[in-house]
């Protein structure tokens, strides 16, 4: 072959590769445009708002951060605002859910849109614990009559005898006792007066349980996160918190005398005591005031959901598998951050009635 035809021959062959390729590009770009045109927008996903107490936020958190990564088309928004605000935006229906440490009255059931319903669930607990500032004193009991004297307003200084006598060896200083409440309406609050109602006819009397009571004593913080940051930065001071806050604060907590003179410190062991002490009802309402076992911590508290009996399909089933998933998987998460998981029997009966949430 002379050098023109060979020359003539490659040209060809190029102008056929050339037509190869074009051909490769126009049928991959074809696929694409079908693969594009027939792929289905992805979901949008599902959003739960709820609000309510500052207690149980950081169990929250965690819960719905890891429900969130295994189902991402569920989004769980929660401000922690203080229990009264949660129970009002429930009633309110600007919420999907709320969040209470004081189970709702039937008052305040009574004022959510009936076609909606309510169903009140337990899903998780806590002690109530008092948190105290005094450098050199890691360890401190302080018997019933000394405690609700502090909140009282009669003990008042730290070296009084009603402390003294039960803290032998313990040098205690003669400085004043700075206490620490809640300033906003709190099931933390309601599930502390309780117990001292329970404990103290005088503080039945002049307080008696509340959310937010008319407090005559002290300074008042926001939230569980505030009373503990006021009572680390101020010596001398005193205050009530959910026992995850005091573990998350490093702070100390006294031992308290329970209704068999026992002094206790607030575990596990001890809350859960408390806990099964008390019976729970169909209602899931319960309190557990002054629980009797000599073992038990004596101020616990459960903490509700509060959920709507109706909802569209797919929030419905979307706060479904987030409640499923907190009653199971989630319990384990509760000790670490300082919660009591639920009893089992609590825990299943709680799953049980996740059946009266139904769609629209």
């Amino acid at each position: 072959m002379d050098r023109r035809a060979r020359a003539s021959a490659a040209r060809a062959e190029n102008e056929d590769h050339v037509r190869k390729k074009d051909l490769l590009c126009v049928a991959v770009m074809a696929a694409f445009a079908l693969a594009c045109c027939s792929r289905k927008p992805a979901a949008a996903a599902v959003k739960l708002e709820g609000a309510g107490g500052t207690l149980p936020a950081p169990l929250y958190a965690k819960w719905f951060a890891a429900y969130t990564g295994t189902h991402p088309g569920v989004e769980t928004h929660y401000e922690a605002l203080g229990s009264g605000t949660g129970v009002k935006k429930f009633i309110d229906h600007t919420v999907d859910f709320g969040a209470s440490d004081a189970a709702m009255t039937e008052d305040e059931m009574d004022r959510v849109d009936p076609a909606l319903g309510v169903q009140l669930l337990p899903v998780t607990a806590s002690s109530i614990v008092l948190i105290y500032n005094l450098p050199g004193i890691p360890q401190l009991k302080l018997s019933r009559k000394a405690y609700t004297g502090i909140f009282l307003g009669k003990v008042v200084k730290w070296n009084d005898p009603l402390i003294a006598k039960d803290n032998q060896g313990i040098k205690l200083p003669a400085a004043a006792i700075r206490v620490v409440v809640r300033a906003d309406s709190s099931g933390t609050t309601f599930a502390f007066t309780n117990h001292l109602s329970a404990i103290s006819d005088a503080f039945a009397r002049s307080m008696g349980p509340d959310k937010m009571p008319d407090w005559t004593i002290g300074v008042r913080a926001k939230g569980n996160d505030g009373v503990a940051a006021t009572v680390k930065n101020t010596p001398g001071a005193i205050g009530y918190v959910a026992y995850g806050a005091a573990k998350s604060g490093h702070l100390s907590v006294a031992s308290l005398e329970n209704k068999a003179g026992a002094f206790v410190a607030p575990t596990t062991a001890s809350g859960l005591a408390a806990l099964d002490s008390a019976m729970v009802t169909d209602d899931f309402i319960v309190w557990v005031a002054d629980p009797e076992p000599k073992s038990s911590y004596p101020i616990v508290t459960y903490t509700w959901m509060l959920c709507y009996k109706k909802y569209d399909q797919s929030k419905r089933d979307a706060l479904i598998g987030l409640l499923n998933y907190s009653l199971t998987d989630g319990q384990k998460d509760a000790e670490l951050l300082g919660y009591l998981p639920l009893p089992a029997k609590v825990a299943d009966r709680v799953r049980a009635a996740l059946q009266t949430i139904t769609a629209t």
